[in-house]
């Protein structure tokens, strides 16, 4: 990295598995933030982990630097053993400014603000409400997030709901940068599919994401109706048993696990009838505002992010499995209703969520962040 008296601004970005990775919403926008950042004149590192990177990738940007650190790669232990040791790789080497993602990285703040190194947090979403992690690690996001509205020079925050959220619970304000989605031409449709005849979910399989709820009704979608179901626990366990039963008794049905070809995933999204998006706790999802961007008829899980970047270009539903298949039933078989919840999500999407301007709108406030003395929280 380069010293402060460098020309080139220095940024390291820390909490993701690393460049270019495909595992999540986090790795997503580090694919797309670390080379713009590169054209904008920084020099960026990205900490990642062993083996989670794609070191194939055609669009990979040479020009940004990785580092691997070493962790526990358990799923209580990952994200704090893997932050502490980039953070303190990080420390040593002394960027400009750090992108942190996650609050479990908080309880390590304190490291780089001793070395002058003030810190952009992503906050992401209310880890601690998530019922797929136990007491012990929701108390360990409740006091990373405590750490982090302590020691964070300044937050970022998915949604506007979030944000209220950390007002009310920490007292501390913060910038709005939600994800981003790409614009395609048109891809052509999954071989068995008809456009507009399936009913998709995308989902890491947790009870938040409203799982067990559509795989029940995806057996009463599947009478009259394809289901294709993307996505797995990553870890095994009761969910994806039932998945793989329901795919294995059920032609109708088509378990594709977690899909790493992103053009394969897209193309899903954008010949979609119905696309049933279940999460629950969290702020903008990055899966749904790429189905919004694609075009994919939608049908959501009730809930105040849902609604704030949906609006009304989508039917939102209870958490009930008869709502559900009702809901994506009735979306299946109107093709005009389907054409105008396309047309109408995805221009919401290019007007607010688009790549350039989520990129801008990071790239200015870790100039801002650059150019700030460190010392107490700016907020």
């Amino acid at each position: 990295m380069t010293s402060r008296k460098s020309a080139r601004p220095s940024v390291a970005i820390i909490g993701t598995r690393g460049y270019p990775s495909y595992y999540g919403g986090f790795e997503t926008a580090v694919r797309k933030l670390a080379p713009y950042l590169v054209e904008e004149g920084w020099d960026v590192t990205v900490y990642g982990r062993p083996g989670s990177t794609r070191e194939d990738d055609p669009d990979i940007d040479a020009r940004v630097t990785t580092r691997v650190t070493r962790g526990l790669e358990t799923k209580s232990l990952s994200t704090l053993t893997y932050g502490l040791s980039s953070i303190l790789d990080a420390a040593r080497r002394k960027p400009d400014v750090a992108l942190i993602m996650n609050v479990a990285n908080g309880f390590w703040l304190p490291l780089l603000r001793l070395r002058g190194i003030p810190t952009l947090v992503n906050v992401d979403g209310i880890e601690w409400e998530r019922a797929k992690w136990g007491r012990l690690a929701k108390a360990v996001f409740k006091g990373g997030a405590k750490t982090t509205a302590w020691w964070a020079t300044r937050l970022v925050f998915d949604a506007h709901e979030i944000g209220r959220r950390w007002k009310k619970d920490f007292g501390r304000d913060g910038v709005f940068i939600p994800y981003g989605g790409d614009e395609l031409a048109d891809l052509p449709v999954e071989p068995g599919l008809t456009h507009r005849g399936y009913a998709l979910v995308v989902a890491r399989f947790v009870p938040e994401n409203t799982i067990n709820e559509f795989v029940e009704a995806a057996a009463r979608i599947s009478e009259r109706y394809d289901v294709v179901i993307v996505g797995s626990s990553g870890y095994g366990g009761e969910i994806d048993e039932r998945v793989e039963r329901l795919a294995a008794s059920n032609d109708r049905v088509r378990w594709l696990g977690h899909v790493s070809d992103d053009n394969r995933l897209f193309s899903l999204w954008q010949h979609a009838g119905a696309y049933f998006h279940g999460h629950s706790v969290g702020g903008t999802n990055p899966a749904l505002v790429q189905a919004m961007m694609l075009g994919a008829p939608l049908v959501a899980r009730d809930t105040v992010y849902n609604r704030e970047v949906v609006g009304e270009d989508a039917r939102l539903v209870a958490p009930d499995a008869d709502a559900i298949a009702e809901s994506v039933t009735q979306l299946l078989s109107s093709p005009r209703e389907q054409d105008d919840r396309s047309a109408a999500a995805s221009a919401r999407a290019r007007a607010d969520y688009s790549w350039a301007g989520v990129l801008r709108n990071y790239a200015s406030a870790l100039r801002d962040l650059a150019r700030l003395p460190s010392g107490p929280s700016q907020d």
